[in-house]
Parts: structure tokens; C-alpha cells; sequence
């Protein structure tokens, strides 16, 4: 209806400088009035298609029934008690299917918390007071969030750790197996890059003296990486031999996402301890840590928590997404988004030699954009192809360690023709670019 952005948006863009510090960053200023199935509409009137889902978090829509429902419902009757002074049954019933649903069939417990990063700082708090082991392992290209300790686990400095040191201790950090740009090529590189990281954490920092591997199944802020296949299962069973807390960072790849109900599946992965959230709550801010119950049981009482974890709100939300996600199949409609996405976007990496790399499970999706005919990053091709397919509508994200990622992350429920309108904006903006 009007530019990309329109005059509301612009006026309302005036007021958030003037309110907000600009370390609130903003991927594209239009201000949203209203939203759903696959379409934000914005305060001009402005209807775009959404591939980023609020970075995976309206999987099921920006309103679903379910939720909408669930949580007008809780809302009258009370907002809020703190779960660790009066607990409710909601918190319960969403541990209980969290307990059900992530990979294994052992005794496990789950607590609930705010936020992604929350989840992955109890996940470490948990494996180092079970296993009296003081350090942590993670990848390069991580990414985990944005306090303190996530963000020393987070490996890309800019814009996430930039002067916002000192950092957290006892953080170590080794490769990752990233096929695109393993040195010795795809081939090698989940056998390589397992040999690599399991020698640097054997001799460097000792197995005995670690608590907890982290790792994002599929990595999420450093491009939508998967690793090459091997490579967990290899770094799993290093843990297990060692006794390591395998910890499995799902706050981007859980709830249906992949194309499983949970990325780690895909290679058989049963994780000691998950973090969730982004995808559970529908938008409510919840997270959870779910683990082996011989591990999460070894914390003192009033040694987890926090006074809004597990908001009563957000519980119903969660309960919402789940009752979807089954009832719709939204795991099998995450494999035909990717079934319809990745063919599309190989035919392009045929025709246009700046993407270098398309990547992904389910609704998953990436591609690596490079200078033609060579491996190097090219971030200001990104930048263009964002401003172009803004412009005409679709809203696209991006990553990586390089800035030179395009991530799609379509909400599960959007339908085939806007899928294929949006499909139809990004090849047009990468043939013009």
C-alpha cells in the first residue's frame, strides 16, 4: 500500500529512537498491527510475508486458536502466583510433556524458565554441580544468547560480545564440523573435525575437568550450519565415555522445526540434558530444561528457579502449541516446507554463482552467499537481496559468523501460495541482484 517503510511506521520508528537505545536493533522498522498465517500487516496497511517466524518462535502462527484460547482463559482466572510459592497445574502438565516428548525413554525432570538463555545457563549451572567439574565446551559458530555467560558460550564477537567483556571462565571452544567450508572438503570434515575437537578438549583442557558439551544440533545464529553427518554422534559418545553432560541446545531447532519434533533426532541423538523455548509458548516467554533424572535431581532445593519461570500464561501457551502441533502435523509440514524450498533454491544455486551453499532441514533453510566463484563471504550481496525483498513484501533474516547467511524460517502454518509468492520475491531479487 504504501513504501516499505510507510509513513506510520516512520513516525512510530521517530518514537523508538527517541524511547529506545539503538542497541535495540531493528531487521526491518515496519510496526506491526496485526498478524497470522504466514502475513504481517502493519500500521500502513502493509501486508508481508513472513520467513522468520519472530526467529522461529510463531511456528504455529502468530495467533493460533488453541493458544488464543488457552491463555484468554487462564488470564481471568489469575495471571501469576511464582510457581515456587504456590505452583498450579499447567507448569506440571507442560513438564510432563516435555518429559514425554524429547528423545529417550528414561526417567526425566523438567524445570521451566524465561528465556533460551536462561535455559542453557541452568543447563550448565545443572551439569556442573552434578558432575563437581568446572568447565564447558562449545563449538565454533555458536550462538547461545546474550548474558553473561551465554554470551562468552556465543562464539561470533560482533554485534554480540563486542566490549562487553570480561567474559565467563572456563569456557573453551572447538571446532565445529561446517561442510561448506571445512578445509579439506565435505568429505572429510565430520571425521576431521570430531578427531579435532575431541583431541583439544582431551589435551587442553582435560575430559575429567568437564562439566558439559553445548551444542546447537543445528547452528542456528552462525549460519544454520549442519553439521556434517557423524559428527554428533561421535561427540556424544565421546561425552558418555567421559562421563560429560551431552547437552543439546534446542532453542532454535525444537517444536517441529526440522522437520522432527526436535533436531537432535534426525541423527538418533539422545541428549542428557535439552534446552527449549523460541517455538514452545506460540510467543509467551517460556523456556525449558529437560534432563536425565539422576542428573537434575542432584540439585539442592531452591538451587533453580526464578519468579517468572513458567509464567501461568505462558504454561497454557505451551500446552496450546503442543495440542497443534499434533493435531496439524506440523512435523510433516515442516519437511514439505523444506521439500518445496530446497529444490527451489538449488536450481538458483545452479543459475547464480554468488550462493555458495543451500543448507537446512524442514523449515530450516539457509544459503551462503560468496563473491562468484570463490568461497569468500559476501555480506553486501545479502544486504541487497534483504533491501530488495523488503521492499516487495517479504520479510527474510539473516546470520552467520560472516554476515553472508540468508535464513528462511517460515511459520509452520503458512500456506503453499504464500510460500511459493515469497519463494518467487527472493528469485526475483537474487536474478536482478
Amino acid at each position: 500500500m504504501t513504501a516499505i517503510p510507510g509513513p506510520k511506521s516512520r513516525e512510530l520508528l521517530a518514537r523508538k529512537q527517541a524511547a529506545v537505545p539503538p542497541g535495540i536493533g531493528t531487521a526491518l522498522p515496519v510496526f506491526v498491527t496485526r498478524a497470522g498465517g504466514g502475513v504481517l500487516q502493519d500500521a500502513d496497511g502493509n501486508s508481508l510475508i513472513d520467513f522468520g517466524s519472530g526467529i522461529a518462535v510463531t511456528s504455529v502462527g502468530n495467533a493460533a486458536p488453541k493458544v488464543v484460547e488457552r491463555v484468554r482463559r487462564q488470564v481471568a482466572d489469575f495471571t501469576h502466583t511464582c510457581f515456587m510459592v504456590t505452583p498450579y497445574e499447567s507448569y506440571v502438565r507442560v513438564c510432563e510433556k516435555l518429559n514425554e516428548l524429547t528423545p529417550g525413554d528414561h526417567d526425566k525432570r523438567t524445570v521451566l524458565v524465561s528465556t533460551g538463555a536462561e535455559a542453557v545457563e541452568n543447563a550448565v549451572k545443572i551439569a556442573r554441580h552434578a558432575t563437581g567439574r568446572p568447565a564447558v565446551v562449545v563449538f565454533d559458530h555458536g550462538y547461545h544468547g546474550r548474558t553473561l555467560l551465554t554470551m562468552t558460550l556465543t562464539a561470533k564477537n560482533m554485534p554480540y560480545k563486542e566490549k562487553f567483556g570480561p567474559f565467563a571462565p572456563e569456557v573453551y571452544r572447538v571446532p565445529l564440523a561446517y561442510p561448506f567450508r571445512w578445509p579439506s572438503g565435505p568429505e572429510n570434515c565430520a571425521e576431521e573435525a570430531a578427531e579435532q575437537a575431541i583431541d583439544m578438549i582431551t589435551k587442553q583442557v582435560g575430559a575429567d575437568n568437564v562439566a558439559a558439551v553445548v551444542i546447537e544440533p543445528i547452528a542456528g545464529e552462525g549460519g544454520f550450519v549442519v553439521p556434517a553427518r557423524g559428527f554428533l554422534p561421535r561427540v556424544a559418545e565421546f561425552c558418555r565415555t567421559n562421563g560429560i553432560v551431552f547437552v543439546a541446545d534446542e532453542v532454535q531447532t525444537g517444536f517441529a522445526r526440522t522437520g522432527t519434533m526436535f533436531a537432535c533426532e534426525d541423527e538418533g541423538i539422545v541428549p542428557d540434558i535439552i534446552t527449549t523455548a523460541k517455538g514452545i509458548a506460540g510467543g509467551l516467554p517460556l523456556a525449558g530444561v529437560t534432563g536425565r533424572a539422576e542428573i537434575m535431581d542432584k540439585v539442592h532445593a531452591g538451587g533453580l528457579g526464578g519468579t517468572y519461570g513458567g509464567n501461568p500464561l505462558a504454561c497454557e501457551a505451551a500446552l496450546g502449541v503442543m495440542e497443534t502441533i499434533e493435531e496439524e502435523d506440523l512435523v510433516a509440514r515442516a519437511r514439505h516446507i523444506g521439500d518445496t524450498m530446497l529444490p527451489r533454491l538449488r536450481a538458483l544455486q545452479e543459475r547464480f554463482d554468488v550462493i555458495g551453499d543451500v543448507r537446512g532441514r524442514g523449515a530450516m533453510i539457509a544459503i551462503e552467499l560468496v563473491e562468484p566463484g570463490t568461497k569468500v563471504p559476501n555480506p553486501a550481496a545479502v544486504q541487497e537481496i534483504v533491501r530488495r525483498c523488503h521492499a516487495e513484501g517479504l520479510l527474510v533474516l539473516t546470520a552467520g559468523t560472516y554476515g553472508n547467511v540468508l535464513r528462511f524460517l517460515p511459520p509452520l502454518v503458512i500456506p503453499d501460495h504464500l510460500l511459493d509468492e515469497g519463494l518467487g520475491i527472493l528469485e526475483k531479487a537474487i536474478a536482478e541482484l
